[in-house]
């Protein structure tokens, strides 16, 4: 009894922090290419992500962060070398419920890798660009998403808790792999990229942002089941201060990544408002979420 209670201990203290799902479509890579080959390459991802420990905290099974990779192949520039694009979204329990509140819900336009099968897919912080840029970049990717969704998860539960893995993101934004076809590691690749999440998340000059993380989450969804009425009015204060924030800094890809995926998440919220903050949520949704706007406005009246 007292080893198998030992047993359980070190199993727990070692528990990884993702749950994570990972799909590699190759739907239009050309039929000469063995498909063995993307299903072994989804579980190697698979393991890397789900086996690695990413931080020094322990995690129950139930505190596994829930999210899903899908590494869409769009073609084959050369022989054993693929271009994809990376479906990422997370999600986050809410308290006292079984309801997951979306963390991430972003579409990645450019992976490009080198894979043979059963080469080793690890990731190593020392050592980002490894020796084959074009190999390194598809870990590098996965890892910089993994302690993204890390930071934002912190971010939920505690002010600002979620800094140091953003930082870890950043030393992979620094150390990240340069080739042929690699994009999305710098400023100048793009105004909505890796560089720029990045930048976005650990600038001093955006720290509202991590405020409205944690009020978003913790003082809002976190208390919808016992406290609605506290909980929306707690949501719809951090919708004002993102209003106030992308006044002063238009078009920031932090803001577009934040709201992204949420617009049903918030009709679900404001439907049951009073019609002062339904107003509101209208007003402020359809300035700060241009692409949904029609949907609020329809739903929301």
């Amino acid at each position: 009894m007292i080893m198998f209670a030992c047993l359980l201990c070190l199993q727990q203290a070692s528990a990884q922090e993702l749950q994570a799902r990972v799909s590699v479509i190759a739907a239009r890579v050309n039929s000469t290419v063995d498909r063995k080959i993307f299903t072994t390459l989804q579980n190697q991802i698979t393991t890397l992500l789900n086996s690695r420990k990413w931080t020094n905290d322990v995690f129950r099974e139930t505190e596994k962060i829930e999210c899903s990779f899908i590494l869409n192949i769009e073609n084959v520039p050369e022989p054993n070398v693929y271009k994809a694009t990376l479906t990422v979204q997370a999600a986050r329990p809410v308290y006292n419920s079984t309801y997951q509140a979306a963390l991430v819900n972003y579409i990645d336009p450019e992976v490009t890798f080198r894979y043979v099968e059963f080469q080793p897919v690890e990731f190593n912080e020392n050592r980002v660009q490894g020796t084959d840029a074009s190999i390194a970049n598809l870990t590098a990717v996965f890892a910089y998403y993994a302690y993204t969704i890390l930071g934002l998860d912190y971010d939920s539960f505690s002010p600002k808790g979620g800094e140091q893995y953003y930082r870890k993101a950043q030393q992979i934004v620094t150390n990240a792999p340069e080739g042929k076809n690699i994009s999305g590691w710098r400023l100048f690749d793009g105004v909505r990229n890796r560089y720029w999440l990045n930048e976005n998340l650990i600038n001093n000059r955006y720290n509202i942002m991590h405020d409205v993380i944690y009020a978003y989450y913790r003082s809002g969804f976190d208390n919808l089941y016992e406290k609605e009425k506290e909980a929306r009015t707690n949501i719809l204060q951090s919708l004002i201060q993102l209003d106030a924030f992308n006044k002063e800094n238009p078009n920031t890809m932090i803001l577009q990544f934040f709201l992204q995926g949420k617009y049903l998440e918030l009709i679900g919220v404001f439907k049951k408002g009073t019609p002062e903050e339904r107003t509101k949520a209208i007003e402020l949704l359809s300035a700060l979420d241009i692409v949904n706007a029609t949907h609020y406005k329809q739903e929301l009246q």
